[in-house]
């Protein structure tokens, strides 16, 4: 019996954020049909990687991925690629090029808020075959705003793996009265708009808001907390995603996400979403339908929009959730996605 098809995903860091989750999510997802490895700095995701079943290699610096990709391909010339940085596509274009290895390259698309960083020197990689691979309609059109065919992107939306998380009990009272934010406290993913719309609107004090996750915005932030008594940060929590089934609401202020995995994972559970209407997150929710909208970067008016959820009658949220998981379902199906991805890595250059 052959062995599986090596896939190897390289990553740029090994925190927990998007990126590295659905690395591993996909891993996941392929574990029946591919032998897959994660190289990736030191970081959570390692361990988290462990318990999954995944094997994962700590590489410290760029000639440890090296060293790694070169052992990779030339004990398997048919392995696959899935890399995250131009410059480990680069690599591993010229590996398996001295190695003669003629397994595919998908360079994977996250996206991101540094517009030449993120999306224009993709174009670097159109000349070397590699397959760039983006998650969601919104990372695809600004890699077409760079210079990128659409002919030679791939859309492959992100999803989640294996069992569906705890679940948020349906709603019996109107409107929300928990509201939960699970972000990177950096600046681009603007949670402080949240506080401005506290300092605006003294009505919101009757809302608990639950803060999760750390940036460089964490002290600052607690600092403004103290003025709100009904805001708690929690800090990095590893399993954050667990307090969803506590929560009556998601709020999502980035206006720039390219994605939003964590939408995903607020539909699976059951809780309704509240996000900017711009970029990723704003074109996977639809307005009064799957999820609500505020005008990005407009404090009163996510002010308003709170305010209003806080009113909201049960059925409509119950219909909200309703819809949220039929969009789980047919649009970003994790078998559906996967196979995708399968057929991508099997295609040799």
């Amino acid at each position: 019996m052959p062995q599986p098809l090596p896939l190897t995903y390289v990553l740029h860091s090994g925190e927990l954020f998007g990126t590295e989750r659905m690395a591993l999510a996909t891993l996941q997802a392929l574990r029946d049909q591919f032998q897959g490895l994660i190289l990736a700095p030191p970081g959570p995701i390692h361990a988290l990687a462990r318990a999954s079943g995944i094997a994962s290699i700590e590489t410290r610096g760029r000639l440890a991925v090296l060293r790694h990709l070169w052992r990779q391909l030339r004990q398997r010339p048919d392995g696959a690629l899935c890399t995250t940085g131009v410059w480990q596509a680069l690599a591993g274009r010229v590996l398996q090029a001295l190695l003669r290895g003629h397994g595919a390259q998908l360079h994977v698309v996250h996206g991101g808020t540094e517009e030449r960083l993120s999306y224009g020197r993709k174009r670097w990689l159109l000349p070397l075959g590699v397959r760039l691979v983006a998650v969601s309609d919104f990372v695809a059109e600004r890699l077409q705003a760079h210079g990128v065919p659409a002919e030679r992107i791939e859309v492959v939306h992100n999803f989640l793996p294996g069992q569906p998380p705890a679940q948020r009990p349906r709603f019996v009272a109107p409107g929300v009265r928990r509201v939960l934010m699970l972000s990177r406290l950096d600046r681009i993913k603007r949670v402080s708009l949240l506080f401005d719309a506290l300092d605006a609107e003294p009505g919101l004090r009757s809302l608990q808001f639950d803060i999760y996750g750390s940036g460089e915005e964490l002290s600052v932030l607690r600092q403004r907390a103290l003025h709100h008594p009904n805001v708690r940060l929690h800090g990095f929590v590893p399993d954050a995603a667990s307090a969803l089934r506590h929560a009556d609401l998601l709020l999502h202020t980035c206006p720039e996400e390219p994605f939003g995995l964590v939408l995903l994972e607020a539909f699976a559970a059951g809780v309704p979403v509240l996000v900017a209407n711009a970029g990723g997150a704003g074109r996977m929710v639809k307005n009064g339908v799957n999820g609500w909208h505020f005008s990005a970067n407009e404090p009163r008016l996510l002010a308003q929009r709170l305010l209003a959820l806080s009113q909201m009658p049960a059925a409509t949220l119950n219909d909200c959730v309703s819809a949220a998981r039929a969009s789980l379902r047919d649009e970003f199906h994790p078998a559906r996605q996967s196979a995708r991805y399968a057929a991508l890595a099997r295609a040799s250059r």
